[in-house]
């Protein structure tokens, strides 16, 4: 069982306690160890980088529109977004041999390593969250992610694959 946060105001429309408030309080503090473990990765790339060069590593295919749709920014700021990570030598940007109007996005080594050594850092702060939980609950929770997943395609299709 678990405590209601007393800090969180009630929101219209539901009791407080509700499984809403606990999903809430779960992400937020998973949001919290998810972008603390990212820091703590040198060379501490700005979230919005290290999700781009997660995008491109995720659809290596992509082009600089598709990045930026994948991110909702427009194509000026993914642009120098990715001048940002190719001047730093996480990313390097293509020429299309069928079309030259079009550019490639590449992880390039450094950028690959950087992700580990993120993934790294967030799989050991998960690891230090899971410890203190009983075997009980780490499975509850694997099966509770699961079915949310689950549940989520149901509700949200994946969108289509570029290609």
């Amino acid at each position: 069982m678990t405590t209601p946060v007393p800090d969180r105001p009630q929101r219209a429309g539901h009791p407080p306690d509700t499984l809403a408030d606990h999903v809430l309080d779960a992400v937020e503090s998973l949001v919290t160890l998810w972008f603390g473990a990212a820091a703590d990765a040198p060379p501490r790339p700005p979230t919005r980088q290290l999700l781009a060069l997660q995008t491109v590593r995720r659809l290596p295919d992509l082009n600089l529109t598709a990045l930026a749709e994948h991110l909702g920014i427009a194509l000026p700021t993914a642009s120098r977004l990715c001048g940002r990570l190719e001047a730093a030598g996480l990313l390097r940007r293509t020429v299309q041999p069928h079309s030259r109007r079009e550019v490639q996005l590449v992880i390039t080594s450094q950028g690959r390593r950087l992700l580990a050594d993120v993934t790294e850092h967030r799989s050991l702060s998960l690891t230090g969250v899971f410890a203190v939980m009983t075997p009980g609950e780490r499975a509850s929770l694997q099966q509770g992610l699961h079915a949310f997943h689950r549940a989520h395609t149901l509700v949200r299709p994946q969108p289509p694959q570029l290609g």
